[in-house]
């Protein structure tokens, strides 16, 4: 009887952060920079009148002079908003695809590789060459962080480059099981730092409006990049050393990211901690539009002001509040491999919605929906049904628990956490929370096979359902809605409601 495996291989999202290497002078800028109106959205900050009274005293009055002009300026066409930020997002969601056509290529081939160096018909072994990929990912993904708070997203992205393509041209050519460790290694370490990079990056710097859409290009390019190895795969079943020229392709994406990130825009937060304010302003300007300049830096400076620099932040400082609430939620990264169209089409949902419902909405609905899919599979798997209906309904179980998770679980969650993050420790609550998630899929795919042998498939999968709605509980309870309201907004709001007077 078939029942749902997708276990073996766990996704997430996953999948930014800044630079002065190849950060563009304002004048070349302006040359890429489109002219579309900038709709404003009023929000609410919780911080406390002392931190706030003269961003909220400007923030009321530009709202009050620009908001009616600037609706009937949308009205007037296509909200495009979203359109000057949209390349660089998605070049950095590159990163992404390469994450999933990582966790694809091995699928089918791993039988032919192993058969071809010589250790066919050892689990271990087999299991190993896919798990040391996942090894790499937990150091990189701890390094992360403090690389991009020293170096800038756009140089951390080039400089992550090198592993992503000398692992994939070292696996390809490998002709012997250390060889093809290494190289799986190489890769790892480089998806791990990206996987922590692309949603920093998203986060700061897209238009609070379109965070949430531009964010989904994450589980977007995921998905792509899993379709694109599984299809690419096919003809590995007719030939048996098809499988380098898979790893060959794997290196083609990073070459494409290296020479991308030339011309993208580096983070406004991390050219403002650095004390380049023209090159942050150029940058405002371009993306979010020249009227969110003075607003933007003067919220930058403010929370730059109160929390001091990110290197200086220390790894402790996970424990304190909120960064210790942002950091927890890390901990219900297990995920699993979704792949082909159910995902994809679940991370277009979630790119519809994430801006319209919120984050708490999808995440909440996302992780009931992946318990019900577990109990159909228990279901499936331990009544007393037809053996046709049975199979029907583990399938119905497992497309229902891919697309429920593409469309919340996965993007929301490595959205919201650098959301959530202050300007302080993002990297290194990003960093935390990654290297947890590549913990949690190392272990399911370690030990996934023996708890199916030791306790059936049944409890097993009510396991998992179990953590969902455990999840689901966590996301009502612990979850702060950040739609519509800019990183800053969100910080000093947290900030406000830890302190001992708010308590």
């Amino acid at each position: 009887m078939r029942v749902a495996t997708v276990l073996h291989h766990p996704v997430r999202p996953v999948p930014s952060y800044r630079s002065t290497l190849f950060t563009p002078s304002p004048a070349k800028m302006k040359t890429l920079r489109f002219s579309f109106s900038h709709r404003s959205t009023k929000f609410k900050v919780l911080a406390a009148k002392k931190q706030l009274p003269e961003l909220r005293s400007r923030k009321q009055k530009q709202d009050g002079e620009n908001l009616l002009s600037r609706d009937q300026k949308a009205e007037e066409g296509f909200d495009l908003g979203w359109l000057p930020a949209f390349p660089h997002v998605l070049i950095a969601s590159m990163s992404n695809f390469l994450f999933g056509y990582h966790i694809g290529v091995m699928n089918g081939p791993i039988v032919s590789i192993a058969k071809e160096l010589g250790f066919e018909g050892n689990p271990i072994l087999e299991g190993l060459v896919v798990s040391i990929f996942i090894a790499g990912a937990f150091v990189g993904s701890i390094s992360s962080g403090s690389l991009a708070d020293k170096l800038g997203c756009r140089r951390t992205f080039q400089i992550d480059t090198i592993p992503l393509i000398l692992g994939a041209i070292i696996s390809a050519q490998a002709h012997s099981l250390d060889e093809m460790l290494w190289g799986r290694f190489l890769v790892g370490l480089g998806i791990g730092v990206n996987t922590v990079l692309v949603p920093i990056y998203i986060s700061e710097v897209a238009p609070t409006k379109y965070r949430g859409s531009l964010g989904t290009l994450c589980q977007v390019g995921t998905c792509l990049g899993i379709i694109t190895s599984l299809f690419l795969g096919i003809p590995a079943e007719d030939d048996p050393h098809w499988w380098r020229t898979m790893l060959y392709i794997a290196s083609l994406p990073g070459f494409i990211l290296a020479l991308g990130m030339q011309f993208t825009v580096e983070s406004p937060r991390w050219l403002c901690k650095g004390g380049m304010l023209n090159d942050a302003k150029a940058v405002i300007a371009n993306l979010w539009g020249e009227s969110e300049i003075n607003k933007a830096i003067e919220e930058f400076q403010l929370v730059i002001k109160k929390d001091g620099s990110d290197l200086d932040s220390q790894w402790s400082e996970l424990l304190e509040e909120p960064h210790s609430r942002v950091a927890f939620i890390g901990d219900g990264a297990l995920a699993s491999l979704l792949v082909g169209v159910t995902n994809f089409a679940g991370a277009l949902c979630a790119s519809y919605l994430m801006d319209k419902e919120g984050r708490q909405k999808l995440l909440i609905g996302s992780y009931l929906g992946m318990a019900i899919s577990m109990l159909l599979v228990v279901g499936a798997t331990s009544l007393p049904l037809d053996e046709d209906f049975s199979h029907n309904l583990s399938i119905l179980g497992t497309l229902f628990y891919i697309f429920t998770f593409a469309i919340g679980a996965g993007p929301v969650t490595g959205l919201v956490i650098p959301e959530l993050s202050s300007n302080r420790t993002r990297g290194k609550i990003m960093g935390f929370s990654f290297s947890v998630h590549w913990v949690c899929n190392f272990l399911v795919g370690l030990f996934f096979l023996d708890l199916v042998e030791t306790f059936g498939v049944a409890p097993v999968y009510a396991g998992f359902g179990g953590v969902s709605l455990l999840s689901a509980l966590f996301a009502y309870y612990f979850i702060v809605e950040t739609k519509g309201r800019s990183l800053e907004e969100i910080e000093m709001s947290l900030n406000a409601n830890s302190t001992p007077g708010n308590k």
